[in-house]
């Protein structure tokens, strides 16, 4: 059986207030910039890696495709937080139809994705040093 063990930030959070939800999507935003200069810096050290035998070069040009799946995810978590951000503005205007509860359900998937993301990308980077070294 596998258990998940609920990280008491993110409860926290869920009932915290629009404002410090919105700090948190700005959190987001930065990071999600910041990975994307990281895929630049290892879309340069993965072209300027010396040709090597058959097994590297086919290592590198996986490492590339899943590069480019990185930053394709990247972009749409990134307009997806953007898009959660106008909805925002939509809930403390009290547009009808915007709804606080909605914004925190929204909240809560971003902050899942984030953390998967966070997670996968982290082992993206020890794959790519260990390429890059060997």
């Amino acid at each position: 059986m596998h258990t998940t063990i609920a990280n008491p930030k993110t409860n926290f959070l869920l009932g915290a207030s629009l404002d410090v939800l919105h700090q948190e999507s700005k959190e987001w935003l930065d990071t999600i910039e910041f990975w994307l200069d990281e895929m630049k810096f290892f879309d340069k050290l993965l072209k300027n890696q010396p040709e090597g035998d058959e097994h590297k070069l086919t290592i590198r040009e996986m490492l590339e495709h899943v590069e480019g799946i990185h930053v394709d995810f990247f972009r749409q978590l990134q307009e997806d937080v953007r898009q959660h951000e106008r909805m925002l503005a939509m809930v403390e205007k009290n547009v009808p139809g915007a709804s606080d509860e909605e914004y925190r359900v929204n909240h809560r998937r971003l902050k899942s994705r984030m953390d998967h993301l966070d997670k996968d990308f982290k082992s993206y980077k020890k794959v790519v040093f260990k390429f890059a070294l060997d």
